[in-house]
């Protein structure tokens, strides 16, 4: 066998993982993870880019979970040729039904928009290109299959698998792939355990990443592979403190967050706040399409949510008028929200500023002092939310340069990714070191730092960075 890491290496978006090789005695070809890359100058050229492979030649696909960055190919690889079954589980096929068309919607409309600012003259090389369209993801999610965490299925003959709850978002996952790699009776096997990302054991919404006794092979997220995480109750603390400070001041707050699970985990969080009487009675305004169906697929399905956070949703629709919580829908309603000069909270998509409604409360609210944006999760290089978190003066939006003199704050301990010691913690339950780890989905210096410290605290030998591109055998 061997993997090909043909996206998040070296880098945090755009996770692919090609693995072939014989299985009992069979040419054996599987896909974990078909994530679009984002930010970054060169993110478009990458997505546009034919796959280094030939679709038609595997034999399924492995999704550890939904987020964009880890799916959002999925319907160009089906396009392409690929036609047979994508393996996840029940709950990240319902997000792949909200996030996929949004992602094809959001291609139409940005084709669109630059196709008239080309009419004007305005636009410069070559146009964006539409990815995929309605039907095309329509025929992607028809190749979904699922199975719950715990059960063992099998793909192909030879391999053998299971879902394992990653606790990063609803339906989020941990692969353990079992490779039958000679003929004997009984066959002999090689296990391959794909981390995706996994979940902060801090958040208040998902319980924490599910351990794995033993791996031949581990491919590890690195995310916050070089940091730790605030504590919940520092982040809770400056929660209040910057809430608090604005709502006095007649100030707005403005949360640019992912549409799942950050969202909802900042929801919950005001809740039990609010609940606390650490904060007063709040007006909360959802503006993301998808976040709102998302909030409302988290509420079906709360019996995977930590207890905690099943009592606060139960304890919340008894007391619908502790948080006052608006889902805007339509773009009126949306542009209405431009009106508020002082005492709303907005959360809207997208996390990272790099499109979607957010844009619209930066550019009105950024400008005055009295307002402050609150940045929930990681920012990767050249995107708008990493300037801001940067202390850019000004960002670009909409063609025109917007002076940045809200206050901006960063939580990091709201994070759905686990820090340094999170991870070291999941690895530590490994009976005994994996014969090889590929360190992967994290910019160069949070990868390499935590290459280091798993063989100077967990003394493990054979970590590598992979190289994008390259095969390695395992």
């Amino acid at each position: 066998m061997q993997i090909r890491f043909l996206g998040a290496a070296g880098e945090v978006t755009g996770s692919q993982h090609l693995c072939e090789g014989t299985v009992a005695g069979e040419a054996r070809r599987f896909l974990v993870d078909c994530g679009l890359f984002q930010g970054g100058r060169d993110a478009r050229e990458k997505n546009e880019r034919p796959f280094a492979f030939d679709p038609a030649s595997l034999d399924f696909v492995v999704l550890t979970h939904a987020h964009l960055d880890h799916s959002g190919l999925l319907p160009r690889l089906c396009a392409a040729g690929f036609s047979g079954p994508i393996y996840t589980t029940p709950a990240t096929r319902e997000l792949l039904k909200i996030l996929l068309p949004d992602s094809a919607h959001l291609q139409q409309a940005d084709r669109e928009r630059a196709e008239r600012r080309q009419a004007k003259g305005r636009w410069r090389g070559e146009l964006p290109e539409v990815l995929y369209g309605q039907e095309e993801v329509q025929a992607c999610l028809a190749q979904v299959r699922t199975f719950d965490y715990g059960l063992t299925f099998q793909p192909v003959p030879g391999i053998l698998m299971r879902f394992h709850d990653a606790g990063h978002i609803l339906g989020s996952a941990i692969a353990a792939i079992d490779v039958a790699v000679d003929q004997v009776s009984p066959p002999k096997t090689r296990r391959l355990v794909f981390s995706g990302d996994l979940g902060h054991a801090g958040c208040p919404l998902t319980p924490p990443p599910e351990l794995v006794a033993s791996a031949d092979v581990l491919v590890i997220e690195s995310t916050y592979g070089d940091r730790l995480h605030k504590t919940m109750d520092q982040t809770r603390d400056e929660l209040v403190e910057v809430v608090g400070h604005t709502l006095r001041h007649g100030g707005n707050i403005v949360i640019p967050a992912f549409a799942v699970g950050r969202t909802q985990e900042v929801l919950l969080l005001l809740a039990q706040l609010v609940r606390e009487k650490r904060l007063p009675h709040l007006n909360v305004f959802i503006d993301s399409p998808m976040a709102t169906a998302v909030t409302q697929l988290t509420a079906h399905f709360r019996d995977a949510l930590e207890e905690d956070a099943q009592e606060m949703l139960a304890w919340h629709e008894a007391h619908p008028e502790a948080l006052r919580l608006k889902l805007v829908s339509d773009v009126e309603e949306s542009k209405a929200l431009n009106q508020i000069r002082g005492g709303a909270i907005i959360v809207s998509a997208s996390g990272m500023c790099e499109g979607g409604r957010v844009l619209h409360h930066l550019v009105n609210n950024l400008p005055y002092r009295q307002n402050a944006v609150i940045i929930t999760g990681f920012q990767a290089h050249g995107t708008t939310g990493r300037m801001l978190v940067e202390k850019a003066r000004t960002v670009r939006l909409f063609g025109q340069e917007v002076p940045v003199n809200a206050s901006v704050h960063t939580l990091g301990g709201l994070s759905a990714h686990a820090d340094q010691g999170g991870l070291l913690a999941w690895l530590k339950g490994f009976a005994a070191a994996p014969g090889q780890v590929f360190v992967v989905h994290g910019e160069p210096e949070a990868s390499a730092r935590l290459a280091e410290v798993m063989h100077e605290r967990l003394g493990w030998k054979h970590v590598a960075l992979p190289e994008r591109d390259v095969a390695y055998p395992c």
